[in-house]
């Protein structure tokens, strides 16, 4: 089984209450549809005769309708409640997933493909319980008419029976070719809404460089296939509709035309003729399953596109406690995608300055000493205990990690920061203006307005807030101005805990204890500042960055 229907299935499993009151309520609305032709059909038969019946059968077709009419109404509201509640589900697990598995999310799917995945395709999933449960309903008037007519005469359901068998081959090859046209679909859009998400990221650039239009025609150059996929969906639809709705007529016509000779030989009466027609239809009621059918390929369709997010890896974390230390970090052996780290120590208490050019390898080096990125070779130490055998709390607190373009989470600068966000606030430089609000540190983050530094100057606050033994700042001070990068950097290359900065910064790099010097994805030297810099290569570094 593929692991889109089997979450298909969870979704329908999974969902509550639901699934069975939507199934009591197709079942009991059926079965009153299967009576409704019998009870008109004695009553007919009562009115030819003249002959008086003890049982009220116009009474009794009354209460029918009103049982289907309830029933239908009972229906549509727990349809709606069941996707609802099936779709909440799934994006809870998506996003708890995609959080769970960490930066290995974005790196394996473009952001905008999370987003449509864990939205718009969760949502059709979501859909499932009411699609599949509604197909199955109409098994319960057909087979009920099977029966009935059964009853009647046995040969009027030899022609039902055949009808039923065309109808269901034409079902099961729309269901084929539908999940995979819309499968096809909903990648395009996945595409579209990754270019969407890239293009907002750089909206100010496309603005400053006059791109707009050029950008808007990248953005919408999947359109053309979209729309084809989109025509193909059409004409399968139409395709079936077709050969399906000329079943039914078929299908009436040919009890009607065996029944009336039946009719005249004496073998029915008048009342049973009406309810074999009747019969006949809602035995052929499978021919309207094509909305369903529909919903359950784009269902399938999009449930392997969120399996594929969910079949991501989520980070697993152990169950140790660090002893007492002062936040060695150790790297042992470690190599990773385009980068080789071999063996290096940072000592505890000590700054460790990363240095290189772009694409040397300075952000997997920090990602790795942060645990945002597992060695494929080799093992990291903090005080001894590999980063794998931490939990996720005692990792949370020994390790902060301050960013380019951090993101900052919680309702107020307060809480973005953490506790303890008053002094963290001050030693990275973002006390004086976070004060200047209107409310302080209880400014809504939403309500307030910040410059790029200010942002990226809050990010530090929340490292140095966190962090209580080793701080990972990756190039975590390049919206600073150069006076306050000096403020910053005094602070962070003070105190006792150990620090890893990746550095573009002459500045910082000189006030490092030590140096790690990449090229190529490999360490090509470790030691002091002073010492690296008789190397043209090493001094290359800070030229190229100055220029």
């Amino acid at each position: 089984m593929r692991a889109g229907d089997r979450l298909v299935i969870g979704a329908v499993r999974r969902n509550g209450p639901w699934p069975a009151v939507l199934a009591l309520t197709a079942v009991a609305g059926a079965a009153g549809e299967l009576a409704i032709p019998y009870a008109i059909g004695r009553t007919v038969d009562t009115l030819v005769s003249g002959r008086p019946d003890d049982t009220p059968w116009p009474a009794l077709c009354v209460c029918l309708v009103v049982v289907v009419m309830l029933c239908e109404s009972l229906g549509v509201w727990a349809r709606g409640a069941s996707g609802a509640h099936a779709v909440a589900t799934l994006r809870l697990g998506v996003l708890r997933h995609v959080l769970g598995a960490g930066p290995a999310a974005t790196r394996r799917f473009p952001e905008g493909e999370l987003v449509t995945r864990a939205g718009l395709n969760a949502e059709e999933v979501g859909r499932a319980p009411e699609t599949v449960i509604s197909a199955a309903a109409l098994l319960v008037p057909t087979v009920g008419a099977l029966v009935a007519l059964t009853l009647i005469a046995p040969v009027l359901t030899l022609t039902l029976g055949a009808g039923i068998v065309v109808i269901l081959l034409a079902l099961r090859a729309f269901l084929r070719a539908t999940t995979v046209i819309a499968g096809g679909y909903q990648q395009v859009q996945g595409e579209i809404a990754a270019r969407l998400v890239d293009a907002m990221d750089g909206a100010r650039t496309i603005a400053a460089a006059g791109t707009a239009d050029r950008e808007a025609r990248r953005v919408l150059a999947p359109l053309p296939r979209l729309r084809a996929h989109g025509m193909d969906l059409w004409r399968a639809n139409a395709t079936a509709a077709v050969h399906a709705g000329l079943v039914v007529p078929l299908l009436e016509v040919a009890v009607l035309i065996a029944g009336g000779f039946m009719l005249a030989a004496g073998q029915l009466t008048v009342g049973e003729l009406y309810a074999a027609a009747r019969y006949a239809v809602l035995g052929a009621a499978l021919s309207t399953a094509l909305g369903h059918v529909g919903g359950l390929a784009r269902a399938r369709a999009a449930a392997e596109r969120v399996a594929d997010v969910l079949a991501l890896t989520p980070v697993a974390y152990g169950p140790r406690t660090l002893p007492p230390g002062q936040g060695t970090l150790e790297f042992r052996d470690v190599a990773t995608g385009e980068l080789t780290v071999g063996d290096l120590t940072l000592p505890g208490g000590t700054v460790t300055a990363v240095v290189g050019r772009s694409g040397a390898g300075k952000s997997l080096l920090a990602a790795l000493a942060g645990r945002l990125a597992d060695p494929e070779r080799g093992t990291v130490l903090l005080d001894g205990v590999p980063l794998r055998e931490l939990s996720r709390g005692e990792l949370s607190r020994a390790i902060g990690y301050a960013f380019e373009r951090p993101v900052l989470l919680g309702a107020t600068i307060a809480e973005a920061i953490g506790p303890g966000h008053r002094q963290a606030a001050v030693a990275a430089s973002a006390d004086t203006f976070v004060r200047r609000l209107p409310l302080g540190y209880d400014t809504p983050l939403r309500e307030a307005p910040m410059s790029g530094g200010e942002r990226q100057r809050l990010g530090l606050a929340r490292a140095l807030a966190r962090g209580e033994r080793l701080l990972v700042l990756d190039d975590a001070t390049s919206s600073l101005d150069t006076v306050t990068e000096r403020q910053v950097s005094r602070a962070l290359t003070t105190g006792g805990r150990t620090r890893l900065i990746a550095a573009h910064r002459l500045a910082t790099a000189a006030r490092a204890d030590q140096v790690v010097w990449l090229e190529d994805g490999k360490v090509r030297a470790v030691g002091a500042h002073h010492l690296l810099w008789r190397e043209p290569g090493y001094r290359a570094i800070f030229q190229g960055a100055a220029s």
